[in-house]
C-alpha cells in the first residue's frame, strides 16, 4: 500500500539556530525524536553504529528517532535545529518506515525555509545550551502547550516548512524492506495500525493464512525476533513518545497501548529500555534526548 501525504502528521518540537564552540558534545543520545539540523559554520560530527559522520556547512542532516548517537566538536560549529515527532495518535509512524539518506547537499531556498521557521515559531527555540534547563518532562509539557498557541495562519505555514525539509530527504529514501515475505509483511502492517489494541498471535496467522506455530517460526525467520517481541518492542517505542510528549499517567500509558495490568507494563518497559516509566519520564532527558 501506497503511503498517503495524510498519514504524515510532523509536529514540531524545538527549532532555532545553535552557535556552539566545542561545547555540542553529548554521548549516546537516545529519544523518540527526529532530528534535522542545516549547517551554516563549522563542522562537527556525529557518531552512528556505521560510524563517524561529517558535519559540514551547506548540507542538511538528518537522524531518525531512537537512533543511538553521539556528538562529537571541537571547534566552532554553527547551525540550525530541527527537533519533531510524528503524533502519537495517529495509527502509523510513517518515518520509521523509511530508510533516509543521513546527508544531503542543500542551498539557500532550504536556509531560507530554516529561517522563516525561526521566525514564526520563536518560542520553540531551546532558552540555552545547558541541557538541564530544558530537558525535563514539565519543560517540554509546558513548550508543547505553548505551540498549540501558535497562530492558525503560523501553524499551516510552519507545518509547510517541515513537510518541505522532510521532503528533501523522502527525495533519496527508500521504504525499509522488513520482511521479504509478504504475508509477515502484511502482519506487521497489521501490528503498527493496531498498536492501542490487544494485538493476538491467532490473528495474526489467520490473516496470514498460516498455522500458528508456521507463523511464529517465519516471523523469527524473517524479522530475527518473535512476533511477540516485535509486537512489545512497538509498543515500548510509542510508550516512550507519549510519555515524552503527554501528561498522562502512566497507568493511562499502558491503557492506551491495550496493557490491561499497568504493573506487567511497568516490568516490560523496564526490561526493554533499563528504567520505569516513571523513571524514563524524569531522567530520560537528563541523558541528552534534547539535546541541539
Amino acid at each position: 500500500m501506497n503511503p498517503q501525504i495524510e498519514q504524515l502528521n510532523p509536529v514540531v518540537l524545538n527549532t532555532g539556530l545553535a552557535l556552539h564552540d566545542a561545547d555540542w558534545n553529548w554521548k549516546n543520545v537516545y529519544s523518540p525524536f527526529t532530528r534535522l539540523y542545516y549547517v551554516t559554520e563549522g563542522e562537527a560530527q556525529v557518531e552512528l553504529e556505521d560510524g563517524l559522520h561529517d558535519l559540514t556547512p551547506g548540507h542538511l542532516y538528518i537522524i531518525p528517532a531512537f537512533c543511538r548517537h553521539t556528538n562529537i566538536c571541537h571547534g566552532p560549529f554553527v547551525h540550525y535545529y530541527l527537533h519533531l515527532y510524528e503524533d502519537s495518535r495517529m495509527d502509523e509512524n510513517l518515518l520509521e518506515q523509511w530508510n533516509f539518506p543521513f546527508e544531503i547537499e542543500a542551498g539557500r531556498l532550504e536556509l531560507e525555509l530554516f529561517r522563516r521557521l525561526c521566525e514564526i515559531t520563536p518560542q520553540m527555540k531551546l532558552p540555552q545550551s545547558d541541557p538541564t534547563t530544558y530537558d525535563n518532562h514539565p519543560t517540554l509539557v509546558k513548550t508543547l502547550a505553548k505551540n498549540q498557541q501558535l497562530a492558525f495562519c503560523d501553524k499551516v505555514e510552519s507545518r509547510g516548512i517541515v513537510l518541505q525539509l522532510l521532503a528533501r530527504f523522502f527525495r533519496k529514501a527508500q521504504r525499509k524492506h522488513t520482511a521479504k515475505d509478504e504475508r509477515i509483511g502484511k502482519a506487521i502492517t497489521y501490528i503498527r495500525q493496531h498498536m492501542d489494541e490487544e494485538i493476538s498471535l491467532e490473528v495474526l496467522a489467520n490473516r496470514a493464512y498460516l498455522s500458528k506455530d508456521h507463523f511464529i517460526r517465519l516471523f523469527k525467520q524473517e524479522m530475527n525476533m518473535t512476533p511477540l517481541k516485535y509486537i512489545n518492542l512497538k509498543k515500548i517505542e510509542k510508550a516512550q513518545l507519549i510519555l515524552a510528549t503527554e501528561d498522562l499517567p502512566v497507568k493511562e500509558v499502558a491503557y492506551c497501548l491495550a496493557f490491561e495490568d499497568d504493573s506487567y507494563f511497568s516490568r516490560l518497559f523496564k526490561k526493554m529500555t533499563g528504567m520505569t516509566p516513571q523513571e524514563y519520564r524524569s531522567n530520560i532527558y537528563k541523558t541528552g534526548n534534547q539535546r541541539q
